[in-house]
């Protein structure tokens, strides 16, 4: 587990070097992200209820702060500061070409790794825009949707963005899903907490089930496996659905032998114990043939 974290944000810092300090530091210079991101400095957050989602966020590399050392937490966030972060997030490494932004423009690497990844989809690209709720949600659902797929149905991007949990809704006394309410780099870095731990979550999730996978064996009509083990934050089980409509299951690091001619069907979940929602899932629904389908939760 600390292997994978460490990993990841490895990765987001370097991509962070790269594409984001000079978009969320407000010059247009790169420069070492350590030297620039004193984590020990917070003068302008330490009181903020964003602190501890801009603290992992400074961490982890995917946000920065202004080379004066402070964040900002009450700025309106603009549109490159926050495709940075989301390039960050995702890891994206390939570009496309971005027609829009002029040869040598100091946003134009960003925005090409954002096109590349699909973010960019259905937005005027305008790197000093400052984002609305309605437009930064938008982003993160195109930034997404290689993950959860596209937004609920009958929802603006703010509305469903704030029923799947990761926005705030509007003060009280207001719309709940009120779209045009400014977004500040507070409220980003909490937001772009939810996609790094999801992410993480997600690739967790994957890996552990293609261990279990790979521990299934058929013979003789018995199926035999393995399921991983985690520690205590994450909970893994298998259950078999019986012909009987009893189900059978399986936990962290068990093994198991079923008979299959007994069985109808087979899924496997990965669980954050403290937040259901991230989770993997998958299904096993023509055995004994061990084909299977990916059920992880969608937005819609």
């Amino acid at each position: 587990m600390k292997i994978l974290w460490k990993g990841l944000g490895t990765s987001l810092m370097m991509v962070g070097i790269t594409i984001g300090q000079t978009l969320w530091g407000g010059t247009w210079g790169v420069y070492p992200a350590a030297a620039a991101q004193p984590l020990q400095t917070m003068s302008d957050f330490a009181a903020h209820p964003a602190k501890e989602s801009i603290l992992l966020g400074l961490q982890k590399g995917y946000i920065w702060k202004y080379p004066d050392g402070r964040f900002y937490p009450d700025k309106q966030i603009v549109q490159s500061q926050f495709v940075a972060s989301l390039v960050a997030i995702r890891g994206v490494k390939e570009t496309a070409p971005v027609p829009e932004l002029p040869v040598g423009h100091w946003a134009k690497g960003t925005y090409e790794r954002a096109q590349k990844a699909g973010i960019l989809a259905d937005v005027k690209i305008d790197p000093n825009k400052l984002l609305t709720k309605e437009e930064a949600a938008q982003l993160v659902f195109n930034a997404w949707k290689p993950y959860r797929g596209v937004k609920m149905k009958g929802y603006t991007h703010t509305g469903a963005l704030i029923t799947w949990g990761w926005m705030d809704p509007a003060p009280a006394g207001q719309p709940k899903f009120r779209e045009d309410l400014p977004v500040s780099r507070g409220d980003a870095a909490k937001i772009l907490q939810f996609l790094y731990d999801d992410k993480l979550q997600i690739e967790l999730g994957e890996k552990l089930w293609r261990e279990f996978h790979d521990s299934l064996n058929v013979k003789n009509g018995i199926l035999s496996g393995k399921i991983p083990s985690a520690d205590k934050n994450y909970y893994i089980n298998v259950q078999f659905f019986m012909k009987n409509n009893q189900i059978v299951g399986f936990e962290n690091g068990q093994n198991f032998t079923v008979n299959l001619s007994n069985i109808k069907t087979a899924g496997f979940i990965v669980m954050d114990r403290g937040d259901s929602t991230k989770s993997i899932s998958y299904s096993y629904p023509n055995l004994p043939n061990l084909n299977w389908e990916k059920t992880t939760q969608k937005f819609s």
